[in-house]
């Protein structure tokens, strides 16, 4: 596969993050453990990884339900956001990683694609809101960050 789709990939996961900050996580945790796409080749990612895929995944549910309370913050205030660059710039390395490319550059490619996934889901998100019922954007906007997520490890596991 040509870097560019690499890269396309980091930044899809990445948008993923974006809109949901632990469904992305979540799911390149589950497909290193079912070993649909290589880990990281170090010592500690593979000992997080092990210890960690059920708790983000439970973490990632919650988030899910959370995210249709009316006092969750807004995905664009600096904290969510920092955390949502964090968690695509993490997902991003590992699709670089598994496609045995630099780390550093999939992390650049999934922050980005974080910080325009919570901007644009953010704005559509308010948009739609105005013409259909908040709660149905929520849960179409929960399909597409679990659609993309899985589609993008499908390509990758496709090439591992």
């Amino acid at each position: 596969m040509r870097r560019s789709d690499t890269a396309a990939l980091a930044a899809a996961i990445g948008v993923v993050a974006g809109l949901r900050s632990l469904t992305a996580p979540a799911v390149i945790c589950w497909a290193t453990r079912e070993k649909m796409i290589r880990p990281l080749d170090s010592l500690p990612a593979r000992i997080v990884l092990a210890r960690s895929t059920k708790k983000i995944a439970e973490f990632a549910v919650g988030e899910l339900i959370a995210d249709k309370l009316p006092g969750t913050p807004n995905r664009i205030s600096p904290f969510p956001l920092a955390f949502r660059a964090i968690s695509g710039a993490a997902c991003g390395a590992a699709v670089f990683a598994a496609s045995d490319e630099p780390p550093r550059e999939g992390a650049a490619y999934g922050a980005l694609g974080a910080i325009a996934g919570a901007f644009a889901g953010f704005y559509l998100r308010r948009r739609l809101s105005r013409r259909f019922p908040a709660f149905a954007i929520a849960l179409a906007e929960d399909a597409l960050a679990v659609s993309t997520a899985a589609a993008v490890v499908s390509v990758l596991s496709k090439r591992s």
